[in-house]
């Protein structure tokens, strides 16, 4: 499979808007878009009934890649659009599909909705077990036109960072011609707790660790990328909460996933769990060791 921006359909508005959304992207980094509409087995009485029959369903669901192939490519004449239709369980084959792609995108609808790819276990299997990096698109998203856009939100681990992570926000940001804003919360270990009260000083001394830190740690990205302006942001609290407050106007949430061994079972991690459920900006989850 040669290099693409893969989109997994599943005829919901949410999954037209990552559409949307990853013709966009393809643009962006001048590569062709894979629409993958997968349709599940149903199951035997279903395949039975006159009306609503495995033929009939064939013929609807068909049509979902075909059609908004046709819609994206009226509207952006100049990408090269690819559409397929697969027969199996969509969290195998768009994972799969991930493998093959530069970037998979998917539809989310956010907290409390339920269907499609990105609310139930099917969504949350693909981000966790894709080897590529997965962007989840809130069904409000909107493209902005010729406007200028948000900055790219980068959250940022000090203790454990890596340079996937890094890198794919950098670029993201150097694509738009947009800004890199690195979100640090830090919150104090069990152990310090009692000096954190006793001393007024302890909580200053900390925090200007932790600034410290995060700037040591975007350095190297500042030198590699001197186009793009980078804005820290650093403070004690919660890193799902500042994150999602953060989404508010960015143009891209970049959160990273750390692969896990295959006993650890499917998990992405509390904070990009909150992030994707709460953040009204696109999201890229990026996999790394």
């Amino acid at each position: 499979m040669s290099r693409t921006v893969t989109v997994g359909l599943d005829g919901s508005p949410e999954s037209r808007t990552a559409a949307e959304w990853a013709a966009g992207e393809a643009r962006l980094r001048g590569l062709p878009l894979r629409l993958v509409h997968v349709w599940e087995p149903v199951t035997e009485s279903m395949a039975q009934d006159p009306v609503i029959g495995v033929a009939t369903q064939r013929h609807w669901t068909e049509r979902i890649p075909r059609e908004t192939a046709e819609e994206l490519r009226l509207r952006h004449p100049d990408l090269e659009v690819l559409s397929e239709h697969q027969d199996g369980f969509p969290g195998e084959l768009l994972a799969a599909a991930a493998e093959e792609s530069e970037l998979l995108v998917l539809g989310s609808r956010g907290l409390g909705r339920v269907g499609g790819y990105l609310v139930g276990s099917v969504g949350f299997s693909v981000v966790a077990r894709a080897g590529r990096p997965v962007v989840l698109v809130r069904s409000g998203w909107q493209p902005d036109g010729e406007a200028p856009e948000g900055p790219v939100v980068l959250g940022v681990d000090t203790t454990a960072p890596d340079d996937t992570v890094f890198a794919f926000a950098f670029e993201e940001a150097e694509r738009r011609g947009t800004s890199v804003r690195a979100v640090r919360t830090w919150s104090m270990p069990p152990y310090y707790v009692y000096g954190f009260a006793a001393d007024p000083t302890f909580d200053q001394e900390w925090s200007l660790q932790e600034e410290a830190a995060l700037t040591e740690v975007l350095k190297p990205w500042r030198q590699k990328y001197p186009s793009v302006e980078v804005t820290e942001e650093c403070g004690y609290g919660s890193a799902s909460l500042r994150l999602v407050e953060a989404s508010h106007g960015a143009a891209l949430v970049v959160v990273g996933r750390r692969r896990r061994p295959a006993s650890f079972g499917t998990h992405i991690g509390p904070v990009t769990h909150a992030v994707l459920h709460h953040a009204t900006a696109p999201v890229a989850v990026v996999p790394h060791d």
